[in-house]
């Protein structure tokens, strides 16, 4: 999770993994840190190993199934192609962030991350959450496209008639389960 608005995605995303038996290295961002605390009602702890047991309790976590790694731990598995997950998403995804990934800068883990996912031909979903988009942003989206990112912007659809808030984020929660291939059941199949 970057420092993009929309810290909700993010964390249900984790939420909808984890209740899913899904193995989670998360990496946040300190900024990411800032907006879960400005968006939400959480209150994250400052200290990092705090956080990890936070998210777990929070979420129902079994014993081991999410670890938390910090911006500089080069040496967790996310940080080379021997250790690196079949998958990777950024939810959400700072224009900064995608400007990074872009260009290679891996100046933190996340940016090394999908460094490591975009050179191992691995899955990587970015969900970037600026708007409007400026011409940099589209040309960075469109530079991590052709390298083999999918982008999938936090715009959620209308047409299952969403009740709330919580139905828009599920929505692109859905969205990106589905290309995780995690069964869902926050949004039918369309024509389902």
């Amino acid at each position: 999770m970057t420092g993009a608005s929309g810290a909700q995605y993010g964390l249900r995303l984790l939420q909808c993994l984890l209740a899913a038996r899904v193995r989670v290295w998360l990496l946040l961002s300190d900024a990411a840190r800032v907006v879960i605390n400005t968006e939400t009602e959480l209150h994250l702890p400052e200290d990092e190993s705090e956080q990890e047991a936070f998210f777990a309790a929070r979420f129902g976590a079994r014993e081991g199934q999410l670890k938390l790694f910090g911006k500089r731990d080069w040496f967790s598995p996310v940080a080379s192609g021997s250790g690196a997950p079949a998958s990777m998403v950024i939810c959400p995804a700072s224009g900064g962030t995608l400007s990074a990934i872009a260009c290679g800068a891996s100046n933190n883990l996340i940016e090394r991350a999908a460094d490591v996912a975009l050179k191992e031909r691995r899955q990587l979903l970015l969900v970037p959450r600026e708007t409007p988009y400026s011409e940099i942003h589209l040309e960075n989206m469109l530079k991590l496209t052709r390298m083999g990112a999918v982008i999938l912007p936090a715009s959620p659809g209308f047409y299952q008639q969403p009740r709330s808030v919580e139905d828009l984020v599920d929505f692109i929660v859905a969205r990106l389960l589905d290309h995780l291939g995690v069964e869902q059941n926050l949004l039918p199949e369309w024509g389902g």
